[in-house]
Formats: structure tokens, sequence, C-alpha cells
């Protein structure tokens, strides 16, 4: 029982495998944003006190295998990290390339 994260009252081990696609499916996750988005997506995981303990990023979608607390729904953590991630792209990006048109760079789900 060593391996669980632990609350006041309790001990847990909530891991999800989560999959997420751009918009329309388009192939942008590659290059410099790549490496940025990992970045955002471990400091955005921390604000949810969430963990990723693996993830890839493929050229069409992402895999993130997540450590959530119990105490935040799986669906709230992800809809953060998307919301965002997506916010922070748009700004960082958004003149460069109009692929990061508005703030919907996510699909839905």
């Amino acid at each position: 029982m060593n391996n669980f994260d632990s609350r006041s009252h309790s001990k847990w081990e909530c891991k999800y495998h989560i999959v997420f696609i751009p918009k329309c499916r388009r192939k942008v996750l590659y290059g410099q944003l790549r490496a940025h988005l990992g970045e955002v997506f471990h400091k955005l995981a921390r604000h949810k006190e969430s963990r990723i303990e693996e993830g890839h990023l493929m050229a069409d979608h992402v895999h993130m295998l997540m450590a959530i607390p119990p105490k935040y729904a799986v669906s709230e953590v992800v809809g953060y990290i998307k919301g965002k991630s997506a916010i922070h792209l748009a700004r960082v990006y958004g003149e460069r390339q109009r692929n990061y048109r508005g703030q919907h760079f996510w699909a839905r789900g």
C-alpha cells in the first residue's frame, strides 16, 4: 500500500488513460509546439493537484496516463487542461499560424 497517494482520511490510486484530438483531427502537434505543449500540460495538471504519469503527443492526437485525486471529476480536470491549453496556444502561436485561430483548438468531448 505504499504506492498509493493519500489525503487526510483516505489512500487512493486513480489513474486514467486519456486521449483527445485537435479540432477536425488536424496534424498540427509537431516540432516546437509538441515540446511546449508537454510543459503546458504538466503545469496545468499540477494546478488541479494531478500529475501526468506518462504522455505521448502524436501528430493528430494526445495520449496521457494521469493520476487524478478523487476530489476532482475526470471531466473537470481534462476540460481544464484542454481549455487552458487552447487559450495559451492561441495567445502564443495565434498570430504566426492560421491553424490556431480562436480558442477552439481541441475537439469536443
